[in-house]
Parts: C-alpha cells; structure tokens; sequence
C-alpha cells in the first residue's frame, strides 16, 4: 500500500475513480511472471486490468459527456503500469463500456477479461448464428459469458461442467442441452444432482479457468452434440482445458469448425493433426493481451448489453479491501468458493 499521484488520462483516454477491482486467473500470472514471461519494463506496476467505477477526467479526443458516468473497464494492465488496484486509473476509451444503472459496481468488475475472451473466441472466425457451439467449463468465468454471448446471438448452445449439482446453475444461462461429464441432459428437464460424475470431480474442483477435467473419453459429450446436431458436430467450441480436450475436440468438430482454445494445463499440449486437418479445422489460440483493438471495440457493447439484461451475471466469492490485496490473490490462487474476487477501493 502507498500513495501515487492521481495519473492523468491522456489523448483518447478516460479516468476511472474506481469502486471495485476485479482480479483474474492472469493477473496472478503476471505477478509471477508465470511461464517465463519478461520481466515488465516499467518501474512500479499497478496490477489488475479490470475494474468499475464512475469516468471522472476525460484526454483530448475523448467526449466530455463521459464525465460522470458509471463505467466499467479492462486493459489497463495490459502493456501498462497503472491498473485497476487503486483509487484511480486511466484507460482507452475503446476498452471503457458504459456500465447501466441496473447493474452493480461489482458485477460491472467482472465483465472485462472474462466477456472480451469469450467474446473474440465465439466471432473472431465469423458470426455463429444458426451454428452450433460447444463451451466447455460453462461455469467458469470465460465459459459462462461464451454461452451467454452465443445464445444471444443465435447459437444452438451446448453447455458442459463437471458435477451434477452445477447442471440447474448452467441450465439458467438459457443453454440448449447441458451435459455434466459423464450425465448428459436435455436442457429444461430435472437433472440428477446427488451423485458425483463418473469423472469423480468433487466439491473442490472445477472454479477456475484452467486445468483438465471431465470423463476421460468424453463420449456423453460427444453424443449429445452428434444428437442435437444430426451428426454433424460443432461449428464452434470453447475449449479451457486443450491439453486434455484436444483429441475429444476433434471427434465433435464439424468439417471446416473452429477450436477457439484460451487455457490449458500442459503447456505442450499434444494436437491429432489428422483428424483435424481432414476436417479443415482452425485452431484458434487466444491471448488477450494481444486482442485486436478492433475486436476489443466490438465486444464491449455486446458484454455491455448482456449485463443489462441481466443475462450475464456472475457469483461473488469474496471482496477483500484493497490493504488485503495478498489476500485476495491467494484466494484466486486457490479457491474456496466458487464465484469471481473483488478489491473494493476505498471511497
């Protein structure tokens, strides 16, 4: 904890005075310089890209009319040093969305890493109306905003998670069929919530963003999809656990789809090229630090639109206050609870 002079936005950019800070799987990452990564050149780092409050100074170039307005934002961690675990930050305006009066300050925190993922994996190969889509891991923090983004859009939507207990939570995100790994299920119908999956997942399991999971051969899944699709398999899927889906992600693909994969557990993950190749599938990686600013702009009034209608939501865990930081961290690092961490930044 320590004082730092208020930044100033400069030209194209908005200041936030920030409520909440929301803090991702990535944000840990990047304070352990996980995998590597180069040491960031900059003297001083404010961790967090995500976060929501109300624009308070605007750059040149940027409306005045943002001035006081509820705001929610991402990125400003990204290639930059003064992030969200503060009172105040500034950011571009194509990574700011204007956050609507019937949502919270805190779900407002949730929105950025998590929607603008989801959103560049469902669209960055095209529009996915009429098409099928597979999320894996629908509960988790990029999951549940991919299955809200592409129902909306007008996907048929197959959900997975890991446990029978999660199937009535998946079934109201509006999915078309919701399969726990080893319990398919129609969406719409009485799942079964009092006995484990075959995979054995417990109680502990399944709240992150990464990590393998589910029934080895995924064949539940793989039925579900062939059946809701005549055969055909996904145009799309979601995929958060690659290293282990990689092989089951080729068996459901349709010819010419698309994996759009954004986390895995080997960071050398295995890949059936044939099977892939003869059915002329993309492999999309995703790294959100490197999204296209154009990509960025389109997502945030979708993200933006589906927290409005409270479509998108998502379950608090804990909000720490900001000197607990650590804390808070931790908590991301190894959940208790299912459900996203704030900071909430001292008024």
């Amino acid at each position: 904890m320590g004082e730092l002079p208020t930044p100033e936005p400069g030209p194209g950019e908005l200041r936030i005075r920030l409520a909440f800070s929301g803090i991702n799987p990535g944000d840990v990452k990047k304070r352990q310089i996980w995998l590597g990564a180069a040491t960031p050149g900059f003297p001083l780092i404010v961790p967090h890209s995500d976060g929501a409050g109300v624009v308070d100074a605007v750059g040149d170039g940027v409306s005045a009319a943002w001035v006081g307005r509820r705001a929610w934002c991402s990125y400003a961690q990204s290639y930059r040093p003064q992030g969200t675990a503060a009172q105040y930050t500034v950011v571009p305006e194509g990574c700011v969305g204007a956050l609507p009066d019937s949502v919270s300050a805190e779900q407002g925190a949730c929105l950025g890493i998590p929607g603008i993922t989801a959103h560049r994996a469902l669209f960055a190969d095209g529009p996915v109306t009429g098409r099928t889509v597979v999320v894996a891991g629908a509960l988790g923090s990029v999951g549940r905003a991919a299955a809200v983004l592409a129902r909306r859009a007008g996907a048929l939507v197959i959900g997975t998670v890991m446990r029978p207990d999660q199937l009535g939570e998946l079934r109201e995100l509006g999915v078309d069929r919701a399969v726990c790994r080893g319990v398919p299920e129609a969406a719409g119908t009485e799942a079964d919530a009092t006995g484990p999956c075959r995979n054995g997942a417990d109680a502990d399991e399944g709240w992150e963003d990464t990590g393998p999971y589910g029934e080895p051969d995924g064949a539940d899944v793989l039925d579900a999809v062939l059946a809701l699709t005549g055969g055909r398999g996904a145009d799309r899927i979601v995929e958060v656990a690659f290293d282990a889906d990689a092989d089951l992600d080729a068996r459901l693909l349709a010819p010419g789809g698309t994996i759009a994969a954004y986390a895995t557990g080997a960071a050398a993950p295995a890949l059936p090229f044939w099977p892939l190749a003869f059915k002329n599938a993309t492999v999309r990686l995703l790294g959100y630090d490197d999204f296209p600013r154009e990509a960025v702009r389109l997502a945030v009034p979708d993200i933006t639109a589906a927290a409005a209608a409270s479509a998108l939501r998502y379950p608090i865990a804990a909000v720490h206050p900001l000197d607990a930081i650590a804390d808070a961290h931790e908590a991301v690092e190894h959940p208790r609870t299912p459900g996203r961490v704030l900071l909430a930044l001292p008024g």
